[in-house]
């Protein structure tokens, strides 16, 4: 990000979940540089203390170890952060998994969870937060997945849940808009995770990061998996005020490989 740039997060609160690595730790340090002052949100403690420890070499980091899923969480978390930072401006619904299978193999458990987490939890979130977001037009940015436009074979049940984060991005930015709330989101694709280095390790030690990921791109007209930075750069510019007239948009964050707008 450039520093020639005001991106307006100086002195403003942000609270951004899934927080401990991957691409909510490195939203998480962008924002931070940026003068943001961030509140860490996931279920383990160790690997949050270590990210938020790490990030105070760059400003005023907090965490708060919550399972997002489990009933009241949305109102600890935001009483949490107005209690260190006096204000929210800006929520990132980050937390999510990968589950996915064929219809006839996702049991009705499966189904109730990944709602729960990917689209209940996002809601309970926003509703928490809401009032306070309200005082001086907040941002609100949902993590969703480019399948979530164009559902593939075997992608059961996380695309429907994807689908539904996108179809509650829309919805919240028309009735939100009047208190100059901006709800977006943005749509991931193959982005460089611990589960895909492992897989690097394990299937083609011999190769460099470069090597693998171009390797793993057939589908991917900029020919690599992307990084989390990347991804982070887009949510960073969208919960700004540098995007402060966007609002009801979901950005694919894909590489190309997307076939939907």
């Amino acid at each position: 990000m450039s520093e020639l740039m005001d991106f307006g997060y100086q002195g403003k609160a942000a609270v951004i979940t899934g927080s401990s690595k991957g691409i909510g730790r490195e939203t998480a340090e962008q924002m931070v540089k940026l003068g943001a002052k961030v509140m860490l949100v996931a279920r383990g403690e160790e690997a949050l203390k270590e990210a938020a420890e790490e990030l105070r070499e760059f400003g005023d980091v907090d965490y708060i170890a919550q399972d997002i899923t489990e009933s009241g969480a949305g109102e600890k978390i935001v009483k949490a952060v107005i209690e260190k930072y006096g204000r929210l401006d800006v929520l990132v619904n980050n937390a999510g998994s990968s589950f996915a299978k064929n219809f006839e193999d996702v049991e009705l458990a499966d189904w109730e969870e990944d709602i729960d987490l990917k689209v209940m939890a996002a809601v309970k979130m926003a509703k928490a937060a809401l009032p306070y977001l309200k005082k001086q037009g907040g941002a609100i940015l949902n993590l969703t997945a480019v399948m979530g436009k164009t559902p593939q074979p075997n992608s059961l049940p996380t695309t429907v849940s994807r689908s539904a984060g996108l179809a509650l991005t829309k919805a919240m930015s028309k009735d939100l808009g009047q208190y100059g709330v901006r709800v977006n989101a943005v749509c991931i694709g193959l982005i460089r995770s611990d589960q895909i280095e492992k897989r690097w390790q394990k299937q083609s030690p011999e190769l460099s990061w470069e090597e693998f990921s171009a390797s793993k791109a057939d589908n991917i007209p900029l020919g690599r998996i992307g990084d989390t930075s990347e991804a982070a750069n887009v949510i960073t510019f969208l919960c700004s005020d540098l995007a402060s007239y966007v609002s009801g948009t979901a950005v694919n964050i894909d590489g190309g490989s997307g076939h939907a707008w």
